[in-house]
């Protein structure tokens, strides 16, 4: 366990969108979040926004990280985020999206201030999130809902 973690556990529900049948990377996330002494509930591959939402009303993560390897982690992510957040219990968790985003590597960023301005706490690009990822962790109390 990660000696700057030990005092901080955070309960970290991964999930993915809907569309997206790749499991490789939440199981990579679930071990990174683990090795950082994380208590992590990984909902898999296309895991529906309803079944989600269940989970965190029930469990009441710290955190939320939705990762998309397809390609729809814009549009799915968008749909994700409005639902989460038309649930006043859910509105203080934070939520986090990363990954693929798109499918047009120059209108990502374009995508980065949508999904941020629909409620999302950070996004985390294909290619060079997982440095920021990690710190933006790190630096979440637990019990930040």
């Amino acid at each position: 366990m990660n000696s700057t973690n030990s005092t901080r556990v955070l309960r970290v529900l991964v999930t993915t969108v809907a569309s997206d049948s790749h499991s490789w990377n939440l199981v990579y996330l679930q071990l990174m979040l683990e090795e950082m002494g994380h208590i992590v509930d990984n909902l898999g591959p296309c895991a529906p926004v309803d079944e989600m939402i269940a989970r965190c009303l029930e469990s009441r993560p710290d955190l939320v990280v939705v990762s998309s390897v397809n390609g729809h982690g814009y549009a799915d992510g968008m749909r994700l985020i409005s639902t989460l957040r038309s649930h006043r219990d859910l509105r203080g968790i934070p939520v986090v999206i990363g990954g693929k985003l798109g499918i047009h590597g120059t209108e990502n960023q374009d995508h980065t201030d949508r999904l941020l301005l629909a409620g999302f706490d950070a996004v985390f690009s294909d290619g060079g999130g997982l440095r920021s990822f990690e710190s933006f962790v790190r630096q979440l109390p637990a019990g930040a809902a």
